[in-house]
């Protein structure tokens, strides 16, 4: 079993969900070839540092990340961090001969963007970009039907990420709320995992056409750093200009022909987690919803017409990743199963040296994507997006 240190950089929520997937996967996958070990935490302060590394089990802390990028002994860098210190934190990685996963959005930009993707591409080393998502077993099951043909060539795609903990204007301004940190709001902060898991069942999308909408233009500023998602309330007190969304709505077309419309808001009240995708062939349907993650719904035009309709796949062992998992169907994943899932696919190709997907080509895909978007919302038509040359590492058509 090979041991593989890990330099975590931030201790918040995500934080905590990386470090409970590193214990995770040699449990869920076993015999395993390999073994992460929590070597170093990063925070902004030695409290917050030193705190993070004892509830999540690092063996070192500090308040400076570039000690960790510098450290010999560290083999992996996780970046958990606000966006705006994703590129930073990567790029010196890289450079450093370090493997890298990273949370999205890769980036607040598409040029920090293309640095990320541009630095992994000389290193050579294994990165990959965090929307775990994708790893849901009814999400993979879906492309494995897809790729089998079982619903045909697809016609359509309609997904969405709805949430409301920003519906509240008392709930404060978190870095979530400024652009110079995060980069865009909804866009990027939620529209991205649709972004992906429709390019992960249907292919490039080629052009966008889009509105975005931000319904609370100030907010409380918070005294403390902690996001709290709107778990916070502040009734009184100085009030902050939110300077990106809380909507985005857009029209897609895709390079297979197909059509299709992605949705995120995070003022839409009773919706928690609420993401859904439905993808359109000529020969069936697939729908899935992640606020019942073992539930695949499809629909198959080969059924007989008197018993034609939804039926509901219950996700389980004979399902992609299904045999680390429970032992029967429809026993329950949570969000942790889907950040295990991903953390093993990242250390076997560090193990093994071979792909993983998403990397940072797809991710800086994505920030193209979310680039045409933000500027159709503002000039009101249809924008095209270039396509990144996954082997040349060009663009087409040329921007």
């Amino acid at each position: 079993m090979q041991k593989i240190n890990v330099g975590l950089i931030g201790g918040g929520f995500m934080g905590k969900a990386h470090s409970l997937a590193y214990s995770g996967v040699p449990m869920f996958y076993w015999p395993s070839e390999f073994l992460p070990v929590k070597h170093t935490m990063a925070e902004a302060t030695p409290e917050l540092a030193a705190d993070a590394a004892n509830r999540f089990g690092f063996q070192y802390s500090t308040d400076d990340w570039r000690t960790v990028v510098e450290n010999p002994d560290i083999d992996v860098v996780d970046i958990a961090t606000p966006n705006h210190l994703h590129a930073d934190v990567a790029i010196a990685a890289l450079r450093a001969g370090k493997h890298v996963i990273c949370e999205k959005p890769i980036a607040r930009t598409v040029d920090e963007a293309k640095a990320m993707y541009e630095a992994a591409r000389e290193a050579k080393v294994t990165n990959m970009v965090a929307f775990n998502y994708r790893r849901t077993p009814a999400v993979a099951l879906a492309k494995r039907y897809i790729d089998e043909g079982a619903i045909g060539d697809i016609l359509n795609v309609r997904a969405t990420y709805l949430q409301d903990w920003s519906a509240d204007p008392n709930a404060p301004l978190s870095w979530r709320f400024q652009k110079s940190i995060a980069g865009s709001g909804a866009v990027g902060d939620i529209l991205t995992h649709v972004v992906d898991i429709a390019r992960y069942l249907a292919g490039d999308i080629t052009s966008v056409t889009a509105m975005t909408k931000t319904y609370i233009p100030e907010r409380p500023i918070q005294s403390a750093g902690t996001d709290s998602l709107g778990n916070s309330k502040i009734a009184t007190g100085p009030k902050g200009v939110v300077d990106v969304e809380d909507e985005v709505l857009t029209l897609v077309r895709f390079a297979s022909g197909a059509i299709g419309s992605l949705e995120a808001t995070r003022n839409a009240w009773g919706r928690n987690n609420f993401i859904t995708v439905e993808v359109h062939g000529s020969e069936g349907s697939i729908y899935f919803n992640y606020e019942n993650r073992d539930e695949l719904q499809v629909c198959f035009k080969s059924d007989q017409d008197d018993r034609r309709g939804f039926r509901t796949v219950y996700t389980g062992p004979n399902h992609p990743n299904g045999a680390a998992l429970w032992p029967i169907p429809a026993l329950g994943i949570g969000y942790s199963e889907t950040k295990i899932i991903e953390a093993h696919d990242f250390f076997h190709a560090v193990v093994n040296g071979t792909e993983v997907r998403p990397d940072f080509a797809d991710g800086y895909q994505v920030a193209l994507i979310d680039e045409a978007i933000l500027e159709s919302a503002s000039t009101g038509l249809w924008t095209d997006v270039p396509i990144l040359d996954r082997v040349t590492g060009k663009l087409s058509p040329s921007v």
